[in-house]
């Protein structure tokens, strides 16, 4: 038997389930990955942008080489873009990543983490490997309670989180709640705002300016390559925040964390305008389509601000199930404890018809 002492946080730490990929739905139902359809985890139906492509295809002969380990030119075009200083930027594998560095400078046991009911999976994780308390704030319908999440902060909290649009409901906290909330909440408490699917957003609430300004030194921002830019293989996300911040997560971030091929795609595609206004009108027509056939069916869902659509189809794991057989991978809720609903990703106009007749046929509707 062994005597190795594992960490004991390992005991109950939670563990992220992903969306299903294609080729192992393909396996298990024995189909072709060609007739496979994926609406499951939030990705760009039309794909990374072909700027982006034809540039990463550029680095490929340079891979013996180590990238940048500062990342310079990205974060300079980075910044350039959001109108902050290369300072108040941190990269990391995914906005994930940025999570867990939250969790190295600022957690250890004992301290508390403020999230509401129905967050992203991966707050309570990174709270409880760093040994910190997680103070769950009941949501109100599938909505953040702001002004219950501002008295759940105590002493002891060292960080909030709070994604806006939120994953996995698609639910937007109002600009007047964001100013409740940054106004409120006391500058122990590090406000970590994961924004996201904020690309989507007609009119998002400005974060950014305060960050700017050195308003709100206690503010993190966190946004993706994965969602509206299409890139979610590449593993990149950001931080926004006050340099003193940001120089402490500098010092927990891995060497090399963002490889050269990554850096390159993500460049290019921050010029890719085009590109992120197809997606918004596709996303756009996507989710006006499943709002009107949802609701054309009588089926509970949420009316959603992101890429994707929370609905309630009474046995969330035997519909997903059945529409897997039928080459649709949707995302099951069970692991949010809502086992009664599904979250459909928003694809491409005929990705979607093809998952709203397998779901008719697996409902009986």
């Amino acid at each position: 038997m062994s005597s190795v002492v594992l960490n004991p946080h390992l005991a109950t730490l939670p563990v992220y389930v992903p969306g299903k990929p294609i080729e192992e739905v393909a396996r298990e139902h024995g189909l072709k990955p060609s007739d496979v359809i994926k609406l499951a985890s939030n990705e760009n139906p039309l794909g990374p942008s072909p700027k982006a492509l034809a540039a990463m295809e550029h680095v490929l002969r340079n891979l013996h080489l180590y990238p940048d380990g500062n990342s310079f030119y990205l974060k300079r075009k980075l910044a350039e873009k959001l109108g902050v200083e290369p300072a108040n930027l941190v990269l990391g594998s995914g906005s994930n990543e940025i999570i867990e560095f939250l969790g190295h400078a600022l957690l250890a046991p004992g301290d508390e983490v403020v999230v509401s009911q129905h967050c992203f999976a991966v707050y309570p994780i990174v709270t409880a490997l760093f040994g910190a308390k997680l103070v769950t704030v009941p949501a109100q319908g599938f909505h953040a309670d702001i002004p219950a999440m501002i008295r759940a902060v105590t002493p002891r909290t060292k960080i909030l989180f709070l994604a806006n649009p939120n994953n996995p409901t698609g639910t937007l906290t109002s600009r007047d709640e964001i100013s409740r909330l940054l106004a409120e909440v006391p500058p122990h408490v590090v406000i970590a705002m994961d924004e996201a699917y904020v690309e989507f957003l007609e009119d998002p609430t400005d974060c950014l300016s305060l960050v700017r300004l050195g308003a709100q030194p206690n503010l993190v921002v966190m946004r993706t390559f994965s969602k509206i830019f299409g890139l979610a293989g590449l593993r990149l996300g950001y931080g926004v925040m006050a340099p003193m911040l940001a120089s402490a997560l500098e010092k927990v971030r891995q060497p090399f964390n963002i490889n050269a091929i990554a850096q390159a795609g993500a460049l290019a595609a921050l010029e890719d305008s085009e590109h992120l206004a197809n997606t918004r009108a596709n996303n756009r027509l996507g989710l006006d389509y499943f709002h009107t056939a949802l609701a054309q069916m009588g089926l509970e869902f949420v009316p959603s601000h992101a890429n994707f659509v929370l609905l309630n189809v009474g046995d969330g794991a035997r519909v997903f199930t059945e529409l897997q057989k039928r080459g649709v991978i949707t995302r099951p809720m069970a692991s949010y404890s809502l086992p009664e609903w599904l979250r459909i990703s928003i694809g491409t106009p005929a990705e979607n018809a093809r998952c709203m007749a397998a779901l008719r046929e697996v409902l009986g509707r």
